[in-house]
């Protein structure tokens, strides 16, 4: 089955990038072989400043311009995708051993699976890259290669290709591999003087002119170029000052790196030392351009944490930052942007430096603290088996990996939100006015159409009018995500049933955002509401709905303004230990669809829609998980079972 996803998001890839119009696509290569690219001319090699390899890797490419040119496209991007499972493979064969027989199964197709996911062989495809190529040649010098030459001539090459590889050498040097080490000098010295033989003033341009390749390309503080040296131009350091940075902060990278990696190395954990020396290679290179930045991928084989539920952490933070866009993974606030437009760099530092990776010797490393699980139930279905990785676990999650689920799931959902509609507000304008109409007239049969009455009648009182836009405006996200907050603190058994069930409903509801998009009744031409928050609309215009690029203005059927409140009642009501905290959560929901009716902004049977996904919710949760861990654990005490027995069991 794994096989399986790995053939198709190969087929995916391939797609993607031959489907793409074929001036939008492998424009890098492209810039290099096409009728007017830079290895066909007579002149500099960086006249232009678009080719950014180094003048030995032009010296190489050169005579391939022809067979490249004829294989542009499908060539070059099924000879990239056979590139990337060889990396996988061999990634796979490296993993520290001994290797249990699932390991070996699973590790190849998983490791070529994420590497087809993430953003460096994505954009490696796209652009018609070969930075692939260094990667591979590492892994194949450190883990294939039996002879110490050939395994030294391997690591210089990929240096001579990627000057900053040169990193490996000292690690070859201090694990022993000295003949390897000095194999690989040589091999970059004799292949960088080559080029300067046959190449005199493009290696003079690349090696004194740009420093190394610094500023070809594109500007040294384009969001791109993830290193240090791009990270202190977008803070605003220059000149002398940020040159001085620069090296200093590059040097105590890659000296601390070296040392963590030389130890992961003498543990016997040769994959992960390679990772963290490509992490420190990725920080120190004047230029770090996105497809260059397979290293931080390869971190992730690192152990991280004494407990069992803090395993995932390292790995799913490094696959989150590796495959999804910063912007999904941080908030679009101001105060966050160092971080956001740096997030790779900083994972590649992190990994470099100060993750605690764990020790082999450790007692934690191949039996970590196990999680405390409520006791099993039987299924509530025999068609219907309880699901083992929704298993309810007693003890508090990690903080920051929920905190990154968070985030990235309501990513994922206000994209998937804004696709329901076409990808914009007015391409579904037509269906969704007509679905307007239909439960408008359902509304009238059931005697229920009360939208216009409630609207005008609250805009006459201005004090309520502004209480219900404050409310609707302010706390549709701040009371969900505080009830979140006071279960994971207080009462962490209770908290992952509750986000569980959220999490549901949200699915559900984007169900219906995508199989019926509605027109809200402030965005009803003739119906008279007055939409009380957003102000008056102008019909007039094609696209008056569009609002915001961010949001779909016609996901309106369920409701979840009305759907998290109600699950924010139902929550407090469940597990409040005082009857009038029951009472004020439960006044929540009356507030919330009191304001979306009075504001225009939904139907009442938007409301409905919402009540019905957030019980299915629930009710998923519990027929796929068992009833509550809190509940199963007081059954199971009440029954007679010591608490001793109760964990025990829960363990087995």
């Amino acid at each position: 089955m794994l096989w399986l996803i790995v053939a198709v998001l190969a087929v995916r890839q391939v797609a993607a990038v031959l489907g793409t119009p074929k001036a939008d696509r492998l424009t890098d290569l492209e810039t290099w072989v096409g009728p007017d690219g830079v290895l066909h001319v007579k002149g500099s090699l960086y006249d232009s400043t678009q080719f950014t390899g180094t003048p030995f890797g032009g010296l190489v490419l050169k005579p391939l311009t022809r067979a490249a040119e004829q294989a542009l496209g499908w060539g070059w991007t099924f000879g990239t995708l056979l590139l990337v499972v060889a990396l996988g493979v061999v990634a796979a064969r490296a993993l520290p051993t001994p290797v249990s027989r699932r390991t070996s199964l699973l590790a190849a197709p998983v490791a070529i699976s994420l590497l087809m996911l993430s953003l460096p062989v994505r954009n490696t495809l796209h652009l018609g890259q070969t930075s692939i190529i260094p990667v591979l040649l590492v892994l194949l010098g450190c883990f294939v290669a039996r002879e110490e030459r050939a395994a030294g001539a391997l690591v210089g090459l990929a240096a001579a290709l990627q000057p900053t590889v040169l990193l490996f050498a000292p690690l070859l040097w201090f694990t022993g591999r000295r003949r390897a080490a000095v194999c690989a000098g040589i091999t970059f010295a004799a292949c960088t003087a080559l080029a300067w033989a046959a190449m005199a003033d493009d290696s003079y341009t690349y090696w004194v002119h740009h420093l190394g390749g610094a500023g070809l390309g594109g500007p040294a503080d384009d969001l791109a170029n993830q290193s240090l040296h791009g990270a202190l131009l977008r803070l605003g350091a220059e000149g002398p000052l940020e040159i001085g940075l620069f090296l200093a902060l590059g040097a105590g990278v890659a000296v601390l790196g070296l040392r963590r990696a030389v130890r992961y190395a003498q543990d016997g954990q040769l994959l992960l030392a390679v990772a963290i020396t490509g992490c420190a290679a990725v920080a120190v290179s004047p230029t770090t351009w996105q497809h260059q930045l397979l290293w931080v991928l390869l971190a992730v084989v690192g152990r991280v944490g004494r407990r069992a539920s803090d395993r995932y952490m390292w790995p799913v933070a490094v696959i989150i930052v590796m495959t999804l866009p910063a912007r999904m993974v941080i908030p679009n606030m101001g105060a966050l942007y160092p971080v956001r437009d740096n997030i790779v760099l900083l994972a590649a530092v992190a990994a470099a430096t100060v993750v605690p990776f764990l020790s082999r010797t450790s007692e934690h490393y191949r039996a970590p603290i196990p999680t405390d699980y409520a006791p099993p139930v039987p299924a509530r279905s025999r068609r219907v088996p309880l699901l083992p990785f929704l298993r309810r676990v007693l003890t508090r999650p990690n903080l920051l990996l929920e905190l990154m689920l968070i985030r990235v799931t309501y990513a994922a959902y206000q994209k998937v939100r804004l696709a329901a509609s076409g990808g914009t507000n007015t391409g579904g304008r037509a269906t969704a006015e007509a679905h307007g109409h239909q439960i408008h007239d359902i509304e009238k049969f059931l005697h229920i159409d009360i939208e216009h009455w409630v609207n005008h009648t609250v805009v006459k009182i201005g004090w309520m009018r502004d209480f219900f836009d404050f409310y609707y405006t302010s706390f549709h996200f701040v009371v969900p995500l505080t009830v979140l907050a006071v279960l994971y603190w207080r009462r962490p058994v209770d908290y992952r049933w509750a986000r569980a069930s959220l999490g549901f409903a949200t699915l559900l509801a984007l169900v219906g955002f995508w199989l019926y998009p509605l027109a809200p009744p402030r965005l009803m031409p003739g119906l008279g509401i007055i939409d009380t928050v957003h102000g008056v609309q102008d019909f007039s215009k094609p696209d008056y709905g569009t609002l915001t690029a961010l949001t779909n203005q016609y996901a309106a059927m369920p409701s979840l303004h009305f759907g998290w409140s109600l699950w924010c009642g139902l929550v407090i009501a469940i597990v409040a230990p005082k009857w009038w905290m029951k009472a004020l959560g439960l006044l929540h929901p009356l507030f919330t669809v009191s304001a979306i009716v009075t504001t225009g902004n939904h139907w009442v049977l938007d409301a409905a829609g919402g009540a019905v996904v957030v019980l299915a919710g629930f009710g998923l949760s519990y027929v796929l998980m068992g009833p509550r861990a809190r509940v199963a654990v007081r059954a199971a005490e009440s029954s007679g079972e010591r608490p001793e027995a109760v964990k025990d069991r829960a363990l087995s």
